[in-house]
């Protein structure tokens, strides 16, 4: 009896990467080629390229049928690209890879027998290092997955790449989450689902530099932290509990000093310091509660993910 022909959709978020795109194409379909019984289209996201990515999708998808592009009409950001391109998507297995190389393409044949062969629903990818980083942004990446999974019940694998392969249902169950505030590691782990993890070590980009400014990725951390968890929430509050019992301590401590010894004007500095330290702290608890409000307020907005400019579909009528 003769193998039914599996579709493999790539989804390739790409922002000012003409450089990049070439080398994904030919090294990618190499790779899948080579898988019997399968097809696939590379289905790229241009999220508002200022460069020439997207002339250079035009030109490849007019030479190669498998190659689909959607174009935003401005910078929405890579969840946005992932989201979009989920949503287009049309295989049975669908993956999301970088355009940079680093995700490495020969895994992909190993992910595809992990799905069909043992049952695995999702098989994703982890860097087991992160050689050619700067210490201090590698410092900070590995003591973020160390917070946010102290802070939040879903689990988020340290090194964890938004590289992956996954069934049909898999990504159906993460299209229905429809939060306006993405973060799809957080929600890769929130759906569950039998989860293969795969190891590789950290690569160059094969061409252009990274998008991702520390600022960037700091504040991409904070969304995570905040989309999958109120532990900050919980955090302010103890915080003005603790502060308000060391205020009646306080009260406390001077009356009786009062009392006992007078009340000499020495201890002006140390007094400016706490009142200092304690509005710090206020300031701190009520940011952490502005980051909340202001994350629901753009929930309750209901504004589109994004918006497709134009797209190969379109092109080709």
């Amino acid at each position: 009896m003769e193998r039914s022909v599996h579709m493999i959709s790539i989804v390739v978020p790409c922002y000012n990467e003409e450089e990049a795109i070439p080398y994904f194409v030919d090294k990618t379909t190499a790779v899948l080629e080579s898988i019997p019984n399968v097809d696939y289209e590379l289905l790229f996201i241009d999220d508002g390229s200022h460069d020439a990515t997207l002339s250079v999708l035009r030109k490849m998808s007019e030479q190669n049928e498998r190659i689909v592009w959607r174009s935003f009409s401005r910078n929405f950001g890579k969840e946005a690209a992932m989201l979009a391109g989920l949503e287009a998507a049309c295989g049975d297995y669908i993956a999301v890879m970088d355009v940079d190389l680093q995700d490495p393409p020969e895994l992909l044949l190993d992910m595809y027998n992990e799905i069909v062969n043992n049952g695995f629903d999702c098989v994703a990818t982890r860097r087991v290092n992160r050689k050619g980083e700067s210490r201090i942004r590698s410092f900070f990446a590995t003591q973020f997955y160390k917070l946010i999974n102290k802070l939040s019940k879903t689990e988020i694998v340290n090194g964890a790449r938004d590289y992956r392969l996954m069934t049909r249902q898999v990504v159906d169950a993460i299209l229905q989450l429809k939060e306006y505030n993405r973060f799809s590691k957080g929600m890769f782990g929130w759906v569950g689902f039998k989860t293969k993890w795969m190891d590789f070590e950290n690569a160059p980009r094969v061409a252009g530099e990274t998008k991702w400014s520390f600022w960037g990725l700091f504040s991409y951390a904070v969304d995570g932290i905040i989309g999958f968890s109120v532990a900050p929430l919980a955090i302010a509050s103890i915080s003005g509990m603790i502060f308000f019992l060391l205020s009646i301590i306080g009260i406390i401590f001077i009356i009786i000093r009062w009392l006992l010894f007078g009340d000499p004007v020495a201890g002006w500095a140390s007094t400016v310091s706490i009142v200092l330290f304690v509005s710090g702290i206020q300031l701190f608890c009520t940011g952490i509660l502005g980051q909340y409000l202001a994350k629901t307020y753009l929930e309750t907005k209901s504004r589109p993910q994004y918006i497709i400019r134009e797209s190969s579909d379109e092109n080709s009528k």
